[in-house]
């Protein structure tokens, strides 16, 4: 949780606060308590950061699209709306937006529910303020940049049939349809269409893609591969491309 030594800090810490001439990263904090809010808030306002709070679920959904944020601080238990809810909501409207959500208990069922809806990390109350600035910056760094932007930028777009996959824009085309892919949904169909026919164990996509190796977390691959499916199978029920291993994983069809 937030102290009072953290909200004391300033940028002569050694905060990284943006060029002049460089767009401040704009964080939206969902929150109601309103200790922890504002602690954020001026912790990461003093490090360059345009913040905005707001005190419920309602609120956040609406505060994120109408003016979407680079990046979305997001309790779990919120009034009016939880912070499942919240994520889901955003993750069907606002695809591209990382979300980091904080967890009151030290839950396994709770994290797990929050990856499954679609938050690309959480964090555990009570936190650190420079460990959640870290998680901000890992996960902003992945959902723009995905795994690794270095060998990307002149790697050659994947295509398999009608589909095509550009990793440098991260953009993904079925014949002339373009399909909206959250980041780890992303990351999740290049790894495939880059190895077809190769089988992936939930664990191993666990570890490469989200970068968790607990047991307990494979319902969060299905959740993903589902969400996936629904986007660029035709018939997502009997798809042709992402295939179920059943026992052991996924993977992309060699027949494409």
């Amino acid at each position: 949780m937030a102290t009072a030594t953290d909200r004391q800090k300033t940028t002569k810490d050694g905060f990284p606060v943006p060029d002049s001439g460089e767009r401040k990263v704009s964080l939206l904090v969902v929150e109601d308590d309103e200790n922890i809010s504002t602690a954020i808030s001026e912790y990461f306002s003093r490090a360059g950061y345009n913040v905005r709070t707001v005190e419920d679920g309602l609120n956040g959904v609406k505060a994120a699209l109408d003016d979407p944020p680079d990046a979305v601080v997001l309790d779990l238990m919120l009034p009016k709306m939880d912070g499942l809810a919240v994520c889901k909501e955003l993750r069907e409207k606002v695809g591209y937006l990382p979300i980091l959500m904080l967890t009151a208990k030290d839950d396994v069922v709770d994290k797990v529910l929050g990856l499954e809806m679609g938050a690309d990390d959480y964090i555990t109350k009570p936190f650190s303020l420079r460990e959640l600035e870290a998680r901000i910056k890992s996960v902003l760094r992945r959902t723009r940049n995905g795994p690794s932007t270095e060998g990307m930028r002149d790697e050659a777009p994947i295509v398999r049939g009608r589909l095509r996959i550009d990793s440098a824009k991260r953009e993904v085309t079925i014949g002339d349809r373009q399909v909206e892919l959250t980041p780890k949904e992303f990351d999740l169909l290049r790894l495939f269409a880059s190895n077809p026919g190769r089988v992936f164990p939930r664990k191993y996509l666990l570890e490469k893609i989200w970068d968790y190796s607990y047991e307990g977390y494979d319902r969060t691959i299905d959740s993903h591969i589902n969400r996936l499916r629904a986007k660029i199978e035709e018939n997502p029920e009997n798809p042709q491309m992402v295939l179920t291993v059943w026992g052991i994983g996924y993977k992309f069809s060699d027949e494409q």
